[in-house]
């Protein structure tokens, strides 16, 4: 048996809030294929996407109140999953249901719950309030990326890539050069970097929108199993940022969640929240715009990354100092797919 890559007793963003409507989403979830739609009291409510008669997707069939008609031969599931009409006869055998899986709706994301549902705690639910907190302005997008979700998170994790990849927006040699400190508990991995008296790239000028030297800081935790949240942002050089006081700057957060769709490709959520200029919409769209553009350059990487590691099955990878931070998001991953191997529960919802 193939040792799994990721674990199934873990809350995963299978779509932006909005995306969830009064019709039927297909998508595939930890190599599960889903069909998500809203009830007419908006509840959202996610069903396996393949009707018990002839594994026909449901989602080819339509919405009728509360209820999926199959599109196929019209069979009729409830939100429960249960087989609630069968054309041409009056008798309905019992057996005749699709999985229902436990979803959550939080932080503008609409969460499932893949394993044991007896499991499925919302408390477990990854942290990613500043989403939809009043005192932040965020958006942000999808991306499949045709990649092992764990590329995603090892590119988050270490942030020394944005001087060679994204030179022309948010990287520079100090980056690079800047050391940073990596820590872990049992759920979470942070790495924390400064770089300070430095001159800002060119993202972080137009947004500072002021001259000289500028304190930076990328301060990231990565949740397990696959979300990363990452505190960036400049403030003038010497007035305290490090210590707390970022009034003399501008902060954001880059809110990211990696759902598994396959073994090699995955659903990758992000958002870019800000804590300035609240109102300012276009200020909004024209930061999601150019921040989409800034992960189209690491889907591109991702993605010949991914190919690379199909045509050579048998390369070990080699790590170096600034690989603590995905060394340890793997590790947490890890555990968690061990507990699950062996019948025991992950991690409890504690504090980090």
């Amino acid at each position: 048996m193939t040792r799994p890559t990721f674990p199934l007793n873990a809350w995963y963003a299978a779509a932006y809030d909005v995306e969830v409507k009064r019709g039927l989403l297909a998508r595939t979830i930890c190599n599960k294929p889903v069909v998500l739609y809203r009830k007419q009291d908006g509840a959202a409510v996610a069903l396996a996407d393949a009707c018990w008669h002839r594994l026909v997707p449901l989602s080819l069939g339509r919405l009728e109140g509360d209820n999926v008609i199959c599109g196929y031969h019209g069979l009729e599931f409830d939100d429960t999953g249960r087989c609630v009409y069968m054309p041409s006869q009056h008798t309905i055998n019992p057996s005749a249901c699709v999985k229902s899986y436990p979803v959550a709706e939080k932080h503008r994301f609409i969460w499932i719950w893949p394993g044991d549902p007896a499991l499925a705690d919302p408390a477990l639910i990854p942290d990613l309030h500043w989403n939809n907190d009043p005192d932040w302005a965020a958006d942000g997008k999808l991306i499949e990326v045709k990649c092992d979700y764990r590329l995603v998170v090892d590119n988050l994790m270490d942030l020394t890539h944005e001087t060679f990849v994204h030179g022309s927006s948010i990287g520079d040699r100090a980056v690079a050069e800047s050391p940073f400190e990596a820590t872990h508990s049992d759920r979470f991995a942070y790495i924390t970097r400064w770089m300070e008296g430095i001159n800002p790239p060119p993202f972080w000028a137009k947004q500072y929108g002021r001259p000289g030297k500028v304190d930076r800081w990328q301060i990231i935790r990565f949740e397990a199993p696959c979300t990363v949240a990452i505190d960036v942002g400049v403030a003038e050089a010497g007035t305290g940022a490090r210590e707390g006081n970022r009034s003399r700057g501008v902060n954001g957060y880059v809110l990211n969640t990696i759902t598994p769709s396959t073994d090699k490709t995955c659903l990758y959520f992000w958002a870019f929240a800000r804590n300035y200029d609240l109102k300012n919409q276009a200020r909004t769209h024209e930061l999601r715009e150019g921040v989409a553009g800034v992960f189209r350059e690491d889907e591109v990487v991702l993605e010949a990354q991914q190919r690379a590691i199909d045509a050579n099955p048998d390369h070990q990878f080699y790590n170096l100092n600034i690989d603590a931070g995905s060394m340890w998001a793997r590790k947490l991953i890890d555990r968690m797919i061990d507990a699950e191997l062996a019948g025991r529960t992950a991690f409890p919802a504690a504090a980090e």
